[in-house]
């Protein structure tokens, strides 16, 4: 065998050697992008913190709240003593209609109120007002308490409950709970629909005909109903 014939064969399996080498490169560069691309993606749907959000289903929560646009962030749980907690909670940051007093609030409770705003008070306030929805007021979600009465821990105490006091419309009327409930056509209309139709949401609504400490809001919890699971409305 001639040199020149050594020379062409080293260099063909040279040759070889480095595409082989090249294919491979290729193959992890693309494979370690892909799952970088994976975890990226999962970290800005599923935020982690501290031990919060460690289930499926609450981390399929947030995922559901980022899909509908809704604007949130996740905080960690929370153990204020005395059996009152924050556990998979966030803080609703825009839902699309200004609320004011909002705390921390089960992912749960937060997904279901962002709904309810959405999908009934705002076509309540047009049907029944004639006007666009510009402002909902509460009180607030998380608060250490029982309920008034019982030894029993509220809702609240859990981040799981929410008080609605009044509306606020486009046009600047404000129609409260206590003074609309028994008020004009327009405004006993609204807050009894949305009264209503709150009940096929969270598991426990209450309002003005339940008792005196609820005459002037709404409650809305996320509580399972003792009464063979099913919501509780009054």
């Amino acid at each position: 065998m001639s040199i020149k014939q050594k020379i062409r064969i080293t260099v063909f399996m040279i040759s070889i050697k480095f595409a082989k080498w090249a294919f491979s490169a290729v193959i992890a560069v693309t494979i370690a992008g892909a799952l970088a691309g994976c975890g990226k993606r999962e970290a800005e749907i599923i935020p982690r913190t501290n031990t919060a959000f460690a289930q499926k289903s609450s981390r399929i929560c947030l995922s559901e709240l980022k899909s509908n646009n809704i604007s949130f962030a996740a905080l960690p749980n929370k153990s204020y003593g005395g059996g009152c907690n924050a556990n998979n909670a966030v803080s609703l940051i825009d839902i699309g209609t200004k609320i004011t007093n909002l705390g921390p609030m089960t992912c749960s409770l937060a997904s279901e109120f962002a709904d309810w705003t959405r999908d009934v008070v705002r076509p309540a306030a047009r049907k029944h007002l004639g006007s666009g929805l510009a402002r909902i007021e509460t009180s607030g979600t998380y608060s250490c308490r029982r309920v008034q009465g019982s030894g029993n821990l509220s809702q609240h105490a859990h981040a799981n409950a929410v008080d609605v006091f009044a509306f606020v419309t486009d046009d600047g009327r404000r129609v409260s709970v206590l003074k609309g409930w028994n008020g004009t056509t327009g405004e006993r209309a609204f807050l009894r629909d949305i009264h209503s139709k709150a009940c096929g949401q969270f598991g426990t609504v209450l309002g003005p005909d339940f008792n005196r400490q609820h005459v002037n809001h709404l409650h809305l919890d996320m509580a399972a109903s003792r009464l063979g699971g099913k919501p509780y409305c009054k």
